[in-house]
């Protein structure tokens, strides 16, 4: 069974940064996809930045240039470093791992693991 657990939300002003950590453990190692959704009240949940088993990156267009995602396999951890934070991307930011085979980075339905969420706040 994979454990997740995300840490390093708090609140910011408009403009700072934040580098949210997801400690996994219980196997998800590197050969698999991990990655930030976030949920919004009222919003469903979207992708923020995925790393895929194969290496791929993908990122929301609202976070890209701004939002940088890493793993350190050695410490089963990934990383969502935000720069340059908008009142926006004020939400709950979850941690996922494992995509199912054949699944759509994007979708939410298609990650097997979830943390239970850090929130982040960005004041205006």
């Amino acid at each position: 069974q994979v454990s997740l657990v995300e840490s390093g939300g708090g609140s910011v002003q408009a403009g700072g940064s934040l580098r949210l950590s997801c400690a996994a453990s219980g196997g998800t190692g590197s050969t698999s996809s991990v990655g930030w959704f976030r949920q919004a009240p009222g919003n469903e949940r979207e992708a923020v930045a995925i790393n895929t088993a194969g290496g791929t990156t993908y990122y929301a267009d609202s976070v890209k240039g701004r939002f940088t995602i890493s793993r350190d396999n050695f410490k089963n951890t990934v990383y969502l470093q935000m720069v340059s934070l908008k009142p926006e991307d004020t939400a709950m930011y979850y941690c996922v791992a494992v995509l199912r085979d054949g699944g759509t980075w994007s979708r939410p339905a298609d990650f097997h693991y979830w943390g239970q969420g850090t929130q982040v706040t960005v004041a205006s």
